[in-house]
């Protein structure tokens, strides 16, 4: 099967590029990247040992991948670590272009590259990531934000929100839609026939029977049970700061976290210490998309350091998600 990518690639300042182009030479062969970024990219390929075809936004795109130049930035508006506002509206423009060419059909999937949020919302006010993004675009009821390193998957309940607006947001009914969303997605993406869900608590030692608040009593486990009604082998409320290393264990095949510290920091942590190749799966949405676990480094950008490793890892679960759904582009 000839699996085509489509690939964003994030803030041109950022370290982004490298880490594709890195990552795609790494895995040339198995996946046929669409990269959609600007003209100086070809370079960075170049510098990779990887070259493909080069062509505009509107021409064919080649069965065998190729880097889509839509943009030509001036040297300064893409200099490694230096943020620029033509850079972050730079990198919305190629998320627009990738995730068009998901839904024409041109790719079997999606790669996003770390871009801002901050710097994109100066083009694109109250945009705050990748995934709500995508969520208003993709025509999915519900997306998921899941983490999923080899030992550990993560679902959230809450994303890129204040802690206190993320705790005043906490329904059972958003806690049962999560969970519902988690589980499918880790039947179809993930091949698991029975997935066995933990729920996170929200407070130390899930409140321990109503000392420490009564949010687990009255909002996450009346959404619990809610799932084991529906045949979900969902369980909880469990203390957060002893659920991760169950799960990383093996007893849970995913955690459905409450907000997005207390399911980042544990794949994080397993991913940096352990090396995990945690990915940020989005789940929910009519298309596969997948992005690293990292953000933009602007610290490290174009000085050699920056790891492909977990866009390496990206890349390949976004391929065996889509062949697991088996819907190629083309054959």
């Amino acid at each position: 099967m000839r699996l085509r990518v489509a690939v964003s690639l994030g803030d041109p300042s950022g370290i982004g590029p490298e880490v594709v182009a890195s990552a795609l030479a790494a895995l040339r062969g198995r996946i046929f990247p669409l990269a959609f970024g600007d003209a100086s990219f070809e370079r960075v390929l170049r510098g990779a040992g990887l070259e493909l075809p080069v062509v505009d936004p509107g021409d064919p795109l080649p069965r065998d991948g190729a880097l889509v130049r839509v943009t030509r930035l001036a040297a300064a508006e893409r200099r490694p670590g230096e943020p620029s506002p033509a850079g972050g509206a730079a990198s919305l423009r190629y998320l627009e272009a990738a995730f068009g060419a998901v839904i024409a059909g041109a790719a079997q999937a999606l790669c996003t590259a770390p871009l801002s949020k901050a710097q994109v919302a100066l083009s694109l006010p109250g945009f705050v990531g990748h995934t709500e993004w995508l969520e208003a675009r993709g025509g999915g009821s519900r997306s998921v934000m899941m983490l999923a390193g080899r030992r550990l998957r993560v679902a959230l309940v809450t994303n890129h929100l204040s802690l206190r607006e993320a705790v005043r947001r906490l329904t059972p009914a958003r806690i049962v839609a999560v969970g519902q969303v988690a589980a499918a997605g880790l039947r179809r993406d993930f091949g698991i026939a029975l997935p066995r869900l933990a729920v996170a608590g929200l407070n130390p030692h899930a409140s321990e029977g109503g000392a420490f608040g009564d949010e687990e009593a009255r909002t996450v486990a009346p959404a619990v049970a809610r799932l084991r009604a529906e045949g979900i082998d969902a369980r909880g409320p469990f203390p957060p700061d002893s659920v991760f290393f169950r799960a990383a264990a093996g007893e849970f095949d995913g955690v459905v976290a409450l907000y997005h510290d207390q399911g980042l920091i544990p794949v994080k942590l397993l991913d940096a210490v352990l090396g995990d190749s945690a990915v940020n799966v989005t789940l929910g949405l009519p298309f596969v998309r997948t992005s690293p676990d990292h953000g933009v480094a602007w610290d490290i950008a174009g000085k050699g350091r920056a790891s492909d490793r977990s866009m390496r890892a990206a890349l390949r679960t976004a391929a065996a998600i889509a062949r697991r759904r088996g819907r190629p582009a083309d054959s």
